[in-house]
């Protein structure tokens, strides 16, 4: 018995040994966190600023007040999202709903990869045989859950769509195909194109505003699903300007490349959140597959945050080049806007320019003001400045259909691209001159923080 005892102190001691720790209080293990600027962002270190009209309010709208808040450190896109970036989003939604489709009427035939047919579509759990010990457990436990039945079913991205008409490898994947398109009834010119009214974006998330104010109730009560359709509106062209020949910018702005680089416009609020979360989706799926750590969610920058990136460090600046003129020393204008009564082109721009155009303010951010205005997470209440908090301020009431945009645009005159003005525009609506631009939360402490000194 004493040996036993003996032996089991022994074990014991060893084994408290190997984990290094010595009985101290270290921590559970983790990786180190390094921060990593995303693509295409500049890194916006947080701190507290006076917001609102430091001047009068010409337009005697006096929604916006003074007050000093404070906001955290958070990663901006340098410019507004862009045609081609946006697109990206399209073709995505595009690829992933036709292979839904196949791999739906795959599993339907019983078909499987291997025959060269609609087959090769397939879900990438239709073989048994190559499935790991989870996606088995996963598919015989939950297989046919959900509206569809095939909620959850891996898709094969690893397999080309098949585009060309010729090249379809059998009747099976030509009745899918022809699903994605316009009827033939609405077709013209001999041409079908994809019928955009299809591809719509879903997406799920956690609503902590409600779950918190509730103080209880089971989870899934506060899990949200949303349903979006993508694809701009392309005829805001035409609806924004009555007797008026815009159908060139209505025709190719957004698909053709020569617009590649130009803001998105024509997307509503709700694009906006859909890309937003469609771009976390997008990146932590990369990063899962790399084996590394999820990024924090993309999302539409709050009133505050938008303003506060706007000054680029500048106190009581008109716009986001200080001000209080729209000009240079040289005489050339400083952003794309309306100059002059009737004439939109002596800024040398008629529409709008290149989302890099124009020098970009301190904070190396381009077309703060003007070129298009940009949707911001917070709606708009004319005396929200009144009652919203100090840190981090941010209104965004879900039954206020009225959202804020920032920035003035390529049709407004001046006043609108001064950094404190504030404009609004419904949720569901899409605008030829409204676009939008993301932000990302800094992880941590920024340490260039306590280095900043304003500008005056």
């Amino acid at each position: 018995m004493k040996k036993y005892i003996a032996f089991i102190a022994i074990v014991a001691l060893l084994s408290s040994c190997g984990k290094g720790d010595r009985g101290e209080l270290v921590g559970a293990k983790g990786k180190r966190w390094n921060p990593e600027k995303p693509y295409g962002m500049t890194l916006v270190s947080g701190g507290a600023y006076i917001m609102g009209k430091s001047d009068d309010d010409f337009a005697a709208v006096n929604d916006a007040p003074t007050k000093t808040v404070t906001v955290r450190s958070f990663y901006m896109d340098e410019t507004e999202i862009t045609n081609a970036e946006y697109r990206q989003f399209v073709e995505w939604v595009r690829d992933s709903t036709v292979l839904t489709k196949l791999a739906i009427l795959a599993d339907e035939l019983g078909e499987t990869p291997g025959n060269g047919g609609i087959g090769e579509f397939a879900f990438s759990d239709a073989d048994p045989d190559n499935m790991t010990p989870y996606e088995q457990y996963m598919y015989d436990n939950y297989f046919g859950l959900g509206e569809t039945g095939f909620e959850g079913r891996k898709l094969n991205r690893d397999i080309d769509i098949i585009w060309d008409t010729s090249e379809y490898p059998d009747e099976y994947y030509a009745e899918v195909m022809d699903t994605m398109y316009i009827p033939m009834e609405e077709a013209y010119n001999g041409q079908r194109t994809i019928d955009v009214d299809k591809l719509e974006f879903r997406y799920t998330y956690l609503d902590i505003q409600e779950a918190a104010k509730k103080n209880g109730g089971r989870r899934k009560d506060h899990i949200k699903t949303e349903t979006v359709k993508i694809y701009p509106d392309t005829t805001v062209w035409i609806k924004d300007f009555a007797y008026s020949y815009n159908e060139p910018m209505h025709n190719d702005y957004f698909w053709h490349d020569a617009y590649g680089e130009y803001p998105v416009v024509g997307v509503t609020w709700m694009q906006a959140k859909a890309f937003c979360e469609w771009r976390t989706m997008y990146k932590n799926s990369h990063q899962k597959s790399k084996k590394r750590q999820f990024v924090n969610r993309f999302r539409l920058p709050g009133e505050a945050e938008w303003e506060y990136a706007a000054r680029g460090g500048l106190e009581s600046g008109d716009y986001p080049w200080g001000g209080p003129y729209a000009k240079n020393d040289r005489g050339c204008f400083l952003a794309n806007f309306k100059p002059l009564r009737g004439d939109y082109g002596a800024d040398q721009a008629l529409y709008t320019v290149e989302a890099d155009a124009y020098e970009p303010n301190d904070y190396n951010l381009y077309n703060m003001a003007g070129n298009v205005s940009e949707w911001v997470a917070s709606s708009y209440d004319p005396a929200s400045y009144e009652y919203m908090s100090t840190i981090n301020p941010n209104v965004n009431d879900k039954d206020n259909r009225r959202k804020v945009i920032r920035g003035g645009s390529w049709k407004d005159v001046a006043y609108f691209l001064q950094v404190s003005s504030r404009d609004y525009e419904y949720q569901d609506s899409a605008r030829s001159y409204i676009g939008f631009r993301t932000v990302q939360d800094f992880m941590g402490v920024d340490e260039k923080i306590n280095l900043r000194k304003p500008k005056k």
